[in-house]
């Protein structure tokens, strides 16, 4: 699934290539997962220009003016897609068709990413938002009892962070993640506060290393624990994972347990 680092990527790339292009066509071939209807969609985008394509959460916003947006969330494997033409990519979910004959899909082959205008928007702090600080952190961590990770993934208390990316900040925050969040000491807690932004900053820098024009797919190699052909963290350390449903847990014994 596509992270922070992933979409500010995507978002900043694709406000590049389509910024000010006006919407000729809009369609929906896969319409399960909309959240508005499809002739409401066409009436509120059709004949609109883009402004600005950027990261809301773990969403993209696709901005038309200063009152309409229309809220793009990958799921699992969602991707946005460029085309030219009434040549949709396969798996598309929802295509804009712009009046210079270029386009953009998002395509899914598994149906599950959605769409949805003008969403409403959220009081939760985003993770790379100054308010997420080691005062924030302290409040939500010490009323919980839960590992640390489930309450840094928890999108209800921080938006936008993910598997991966939290493997990554606990690894550099030395905290296992099955740590119970309310027993981490303050001074962790603010170690932890600036991983945050470390590692999701240094995440943007990696991908757009490895390609800066990227709009779409993962690029995980650059992680130091997250990954599964890697058998040591740069520490020496043997990288171990623990699997609870579809999801996997990276960490190593350098990550202190509280």
């Amino acid at each position: 699934m596509p992270e922070i680092p992933d979409l500010e990527v995507f978002s900043m790339n694709l406000t590049k290539l389509l910024k000010e292009k006006v919407v000729k066509k809009l369609e929906v071939p896969f319409p399960k997962k909309l959240k508005t209807p499809i002739a409401t969609l066409k009436k509120q985008i059709e004949k609109k220009q883009l402004t600005e394509i950027y990261r809301e959460g773990k969403q993209l916003r696709l901005a038309f003016g200063k009152d309409i947006r229309l809220g793009w969330h990958l799921m699992l494997h969602g991707e946005p897609a460029l085309f030219e033409g009434n040549k949709y990519p396969k798996w598309t979910i929802i295509a804009l068709q712009f009046t210079d004959g270029s386009g953009l899909a998002m395509t899914d082959f598994q149906g599950q990413a959605m769409v949805t205008l003008n969403p409403e928007e959220s009081e939760v702090p985003d993770a790379m938002s100054k308010q997420v600080n080691t005062k924030y952190l302290q409040t939500v961590l010490s009323n919980s009892k839960k590992k640390i990770k489930d309450v840094l993934m928890n999108q209800d208390l921080i938006r936008g962070l993910g598997n991966a990316y939290t493997d990554e900040i606990l690894y550099e925050a030395r905290i296992s993640p099955f740590s119970v969040a309310d027993r981490i000491p303050a001074a962790r807690v603010k170690v932890l506060a600036s991983s945050i932004k470390k590692v999701l900053k240094d995440g943007m820098k990696q991908i757009l290393k490895h390609n800066k024009d990227l709009i779409s797919g993962e690029y995980r190699d650059f992680m130091k624990v997250h990954h599964a052909r890697k058998e040591k963290s740069p520490g020496g350390a043997s990288i171990q994972s623990h699997k609870v449903g579809s999801r996997k847990t990276y960490y190593t014994d350098e990550q202190e347990l509280f």
